[in-house]
């Protein structure tokens, strides 16, 4: 199986030493999968016909900016939707998914979710464990505020009503980031601290000694990409 890792940010230079790259932690996040990267915030993209598996990172831009890339990301997605390929999108990629496919993303009235959340699972797909909930690291603004056509909701919360969905049975989003640790999650929102109330801050800092499900996600992950 041929995967290819869409990158659509870079970690601030700063952090690379102690967090890796974006690369390292989708690598580190699917030892089983042979990940090859294509930055798209670069302006490096696949051909759709040479891989069975598209992977797409979170990004700190929005589905919605006039970055040039994006238009090209979401022609991208539409390929290869069009093409019947297996498509997991992750935090801006779960975003780009709807973007791309007819629905739409707003920033949320909540504002920035941050720290580790618990969501309900509200319907059982064959490639996913039997649990009631899972507990993932946050760091949004934005939300799926409208699906596309063919998708169902496969987990929510109060503050997250699309948490996880697929489209038809290939493509997958989820709102979180399974691939971050909560060292990683901290450092990044608090430089964004000008952003977030301070009572915020204070319960998302607490909740990063909650154990969260990064790696639950991946092993669906990766049965959703070998499930037929």
């Amino acid at each position: 199986m041929k995967v290819a890792l869409l990158v659509c940010d870079h970690v601030a230079d700063e952090y690379v030493e102690e967090f890796g790259t974006y690369v390292d932690m989708f690598e580190n996040l699917f030892p089983n999968f042979s990940l090859q990267p294509y930055f798209i915030i670069d302006y490096f993209f696949p051909v759709v016909d040479d891989y069975d598996v598209f992977i797409c990172t979170g990004s700190k831009s929005s589905v919605y900016d006039r970055d040039p890339w994006i238009p090209h990301l979401l022609a991208l997605i539409r390929e290869i939707e069009s093409k019947n390929k297996k498509f997991i999108g992750v935090c801006f990629g779960h975003q780009a998914i709807a973007e791309a496919l007819g629905g739409k993303v707003e920033k949320a009235e909540v504002g920035y979710l941050i720290g580790v959340h618990q969501f309900q699972v509200v319907e059982q797909k064959e490639w996913m464990t039997d649990v009631s909930s899972y507990q993932l690291l946050m760091l949004c603004q934005d939300q799926v505020k409208i699906l596309p056509e063919n998708s169902t909701i496969l987990a929510n919360s109060d503050y997250c009503p699309c948490a996880m969905y697929t489209v038809g049975n290939h493509i997958l989003g989820i709102q979180g980031h399974p691939e971050f640790t909560p060292e990683y999650n901290r450092v990044v929102f608090e430089n964004r601290l000008r952003k977030v109330s301070p009572e915020k801050v204070e319960k998302a800092i607490e909740s990063l000694d909650t154990p969260h499900d990064g790696a639950l996600i991946a092993e669906w992950f990766e049965s959703f990409c070998i499930f037929t």
